[in-house]
């Protein structure tokens, strides 16, 4: 493929110079050092200005059984309703025959940067009595999005911006059940994690007590181990000791005990989201209550970009070299 041309139009940034250099820094092995002020770090207000004007996509897949709260928890983690809440069907409509994925897209702004914000959800699954290959529906829409990147990647007169609809993460809610996993979770994970990111999420953890959660919690873990399944973030993927180091902390957590809520409530003096029981207010955002920040910074404020990244670079291109030596054959 060819490389596109920069889009036209962007003015020039006038950097700011500074007083002095740094005397304590020292170049890297291999780099050369400076005799003064160059301006390379001008790079990222441009490209700052360029993400703020042309805005971003991301897309997220919530997959659960009914009742695991997976619209709420969207709604809490975008502080906005844009997740399409479940109606109350009729009674033959009550449980979906079979997994049907529905979709919703808003365009998301917060101090001039947009998002165009895509939410999947999963209608059906796991509500069977019998729910072999129920995530087949799921694997083969994950894949119509690599084929449509594809189909439009290899175009000669193709588009300067491909549109984005490829999942970056598939956030999967766990029964609270307490006990282990079940062969559907385990199976799920286990194929649903070679084609995207997925992260694993207790749902509902207030059903739970502190030492049920942590005794669930340390049984996921050994499950996945035993199984040999890779959840996001993957250790393969580490790019430098910094993120491993991170990560590590990461994987520690995972599946991180979430509560969703989307209604504010008065807890000393200020409007805080959270729910409402008998004994108090559980306060979503208190990472005392429950670990749902830690949930909302890995998939917004620390590890969006290398979510999107780790799709494009690795499961898509596990995609599209499979599908361009399928063409080739």
């Amino acid at each position: 493929t060819s490389l596109e041309p920069p889009e036209p139009g962007m003015e020039p940034l006038a950097a700011a110079v500074p007083e002095e250099l740094p005397s304590a820094a020292k170049p890297e092995r291999g780099s050369r050092e400076l005799f003064g002020y160059v301006g390379i770090e001008a790079v990222l207000d441009q490209m700052k200005i360029k993400t703020m004007k042309t805005g971003f996509e991301f897309n997220i897949m919530v997959v659960g059984q009914s009742g695991l709260g997976k619209s709420t928890m969207v709604n809490t983690l975008f502080k906005s309703k844009v997740s399409r809440k479940a109606t109350q069907p009729g009674q033959e409509e009550r449980i979906p025959k079979t997994v049907q994925l529905q979709s919703v897209t808003h365009v998301i702004e917060e101090k001039g940067v947009k998002m165009k914000l895509t939410v999947t959800d999963t209608p059906g699954f796991g509500d069977q009595i019998n729910n072999e290959n129920c995530w087949d529906p799921i694997i083969k829409y994950i894949n119509e999005q690599y084929e449509r990147y594809l189909r439009e990647e290899i175009l000669i007169a193709r588009k300067r911006k491909i549109p984005d609809t490829r999942v970056h993460g598939c956030v999967y809610f766990v029964p609270p059940t307490g006990h282990w996993l079940r062969p559907l979770d385990l199976e799920f994970m286990r194929r649903l994690s070679k084609i995207v990111n997925v992260v694993p999420v207790i749902a509902k953890a207030d059903t739970l007590t502190l030492e049920e959660r942590a005794e669930f919690k340390q049984r996921i873990q050994r499950d996945l181990k035993a199984h040999a399944i890779s959840v996001y973030p993957q250790e393969d993927f580490d790019e430098d000791p910094d993120d491993r180091a991170l990560n590590d902390r990461i994987r520690e957590k995972i599946p991180f005990a979430v509560v969703g809520a989307d209604q504010e409530h008065q807890v000393n003096g200020k409007r805080v989201l959270g729910r409402k029981t008998k004994w108090g207010i559980i306060e979503v955002e208190n990472p005392v209550h429950c670990e749902f920040p830690m949930l909302r910074d890995l998939l917004i404020r620390s590890h969006l970009q290398d979510l999107k990244d780790i799709t494009h670079n690795v499961h898509y291109e596990s995609y599209r070299v499979r599908r361009l030596n399928e063409s080739n054959r």
